[in-house]
């Protein structure tokens, strides 16, 4: 009943069932809609399977998730002439190992390469040449464009754009002063450009435990004795990640959907647990969740630091004062 949909296959989508639905409007959508409980292992699994067949083309992989990743395959190391024909390889070998399909997209940044691999999903291989690319962003419709979500597009169709030729008809400067930072992203992308490198060695930005409850929480010890075990998952989680952070966050989801985070960053790296429960109690009291029900609860570290030398404490010295 306080579930979320973390996947819907391609027959509920029909339906409008969509990934990061709660359960109990997807059972809406769709009354006769199956549900299955996650099996994290057996995605691992595969995961490490898929990537393996990777690994016989090229060392330079970005994983996006556990069935995703940008592939730099213009050194490979079969010597093949043609990412079109090394996505096809790809694809067979997946297929026969797996029994899965995947859909492959080829083009020159990762932009396009994204774009194109939700292009004809599930069993796709679409290629955007550099000859083609700018006419292609023109006529693609806004929400298809990767990097911009739900809340930017609905922004964007309020100010008339709607398509990459609409988006195009802004400069750097307007974009800017409407997006902000991201307006710079978004000048580029529009004109089929971007300049990022496919990264192996991408670092980690956070690390977040939440949990939803099946009960909505109103009462304050409830919410204090969940929040202290999404607080001891969470150490778990960075003690296994082997990382720091200097910032810990806060989500509250309430029961009419409303979202909330409060966020608290400490000049030195959270590295116990009892500090984590008392940085995540404190917030908790900013929040003021009186009198209110809460859905979901989270916590999350960013700011992070994977490397030990990194995690010394920064000496406070207190210098006499004199007045004269």
């Amino acid at each position: 009943e306080r579930g979320v949909v973390a996947a819907a296959s391609y027959e509920a989508r029909v339906f409008g069932v969509r990934s990061a639905m709660p359960s109990a409007l997807a059972l809406k959508k769709c009354p006769h809609i199956i549900f299955v409980k996650p099996r994290f292992e057996a995605y691992k699994k595969v995961s490490s399977q898929i990537h393996s067949i990777f690994e016989e083309y090229t060392d330079l992989i970005e994983p996006l998730s556990l069935d995703e990743a940008y592939l730099d395959v213009t050194n490979n190391k079969k010597d093949m002439p043609s990412a079109t024909l090394i996505a096809k390889e790809i694809k067979k070998k997946i297929r026969e190992k797996t029994q899965l399909t995947a859909s492959a997209g080829i083009s020159y940044n990762k932009f396009l390469a994204k774009i194109a691999s939700d292009f004809d999903k599930p069993d796709g291989l679409t290629l955007i040449s550099p000859e083609e690319a700018e006419k292609f962003v023109e006529e693609l419709p806004i929400d298809k464009f990767f990097g911009i979500g739900k809340v930017t597009a609905e922004r964007m169709h309020e100010i008339g754009i709607h398509t990459g030729r609409d988006l195009k008809k802004y400069d750097k400067i307007q974009l800017y002063k409407l997006f902000g930072k991201s307006g710079g992203y978004y000048y580029n992308i529009a004109r089929a450009i971007d300049e990022r490198a496919v990264n192996p060695h991408r670092v980690r930005k956070s690390i977040g435990v939440e949990h939803t409850f099946e009960h909505d929480l109103t009462n304050p010890n409830a919410m204090y004795q969940a929040l202290e075990k999404i607080g001891e998952s969470l150490f778990r989680r960075i003690e296994k990640a082997n990382a720091r952070g200097k910032t810990l966050t806060l989500k509250i989801k309430f029961s009419n959907f409303e979202q909330i985070t409060r966020s608290k960053t400490e000049k030195r790296p959270i590295d116990q647990l009892g500090k984590i429960k008392v940085l995540a109690q404190k917030l908790l009291e900013e929040a003021e969740v009186q009198n209110t029900a809460i859905r979901l609860l989270g916590l999350s570290v960013s700011n992070l630091s994977e490397e030990k030398k990194l995690w010394g404490h920064q000496l406070e010295l207190n210098f006499p004062s004199f007045k004269r």
